[in-house]
């Protein structure tokens, strides 16, 4: 199990970091799955290393001095979809004690997952032909990541995806600026929503070894990410990003069939 669960974590933090989806987009259905947790103790080891990996992405970025963080926007963007990741958590845990089989939590996300992510990629592969827009409103800018922040935390997933979306649209930005800027919202969401899973004590019974083991493999994997990004082109993260869609919808229509059966 341990090799399996680090491995997950390890692929997706790498490909997370190159496309600035995070890794919980990934880790979230693969390890669902594999039907050998719960979907709380998956939902909170995925957050756990999508931390370690944004932590390490955006640190290294401001470091490097080479960074595309846009913090005019990124910054309402971060607080307000931290504040939404409060949110988020809270409609999880209630769906959570509402059904007694608790495959019904995990159906329901797997749904709403594959709703999203279908989008998303509708959006990715037309989104050269979408008129964009330049927002610079400080109140539309924190309505739009109080959103980000209550779908992430409810999805377990961070965020990626949408922020992508998001920066894309509503603010221009080319994909590896995206990228960047969506690791750093995804670092303040994570940050909430552990907090808040801590302070409200429903952090859920895990395993000690995977909580260290997958949150470092997330960090090694960013290590990785971060280089390969800087060395390939824009238009191979944008195809790299479709296939991963792709993928990440399958896993979700494989996991809905397993929750149901």
């Amino acid at each position: 199990m341990y090799y399996l669960f680090v491995l997950i974590s390890f692929a997706a933090s790498v490909l997370g970091s190159i496309c600035g989806i995070g890794g919980g987009v990934i880790i979230k259905p693969a390890l669902d799955a594999t039907g050998i947790l719960n979907v709380a103790t998956i939902s909170f080891l995925s957050s756990c290393s999508v931390f370690a990996m944004s932590l390490y992405s955006v640190v290294s970025s401001f470091i490097s001095r080479k960074t595309k963080i846009n913090l005019r926007v990124s910054l309402p963007l971060s607080i307000s979809a931290a504040a939404g990741g409060i949110a988020g958590n809270k409609i999880f845990r209630a769906v959570w004690l509402i059904f007694e089989d608790k495959n019904m939590a995990g159906l329901i996300q797997a749904s709403c997952f594959i709703l999203l992510i279908l989008g998303t990629l509708i959006y990715t592969i037309r989104k050269n032909h979408i008129k964009t827009r330049r927002i610079q409103n400080v109140a539309f800018i924190s309505l739009i990541g109080f959103m980000l922040g209550s779908f992430s935390a409810f999805l377990g997933i961070g965020g990626g995806p949408i922020n992508m979306v998001v920066l894309f649209y509503f603010f221009s930005m080319e994909t590896k600026e995206a990228a960047e800027n969506s690791l750093f919202i995804i670092l303040f969401s994570q940050i909430m929503n552990l907090s808040t899973s801590v302070i409200s004590n429903t952090v859920p019974e895990v395993d000690m070894l995977l909580l260290v083991l997958m949150p470092a493999a997330g960090i090694l994997g960013a290590l990785a990410g971060r280089a390969i990004n800087r060395k390939i082109r824009t238009v191979t993260v944008e195809r790299l990003l479709v296939v991963l869609f792709t993928v990440i919808i399958l896993i979700n229509v494989y996991n809905v069939f397993r929750f149901v059966a």
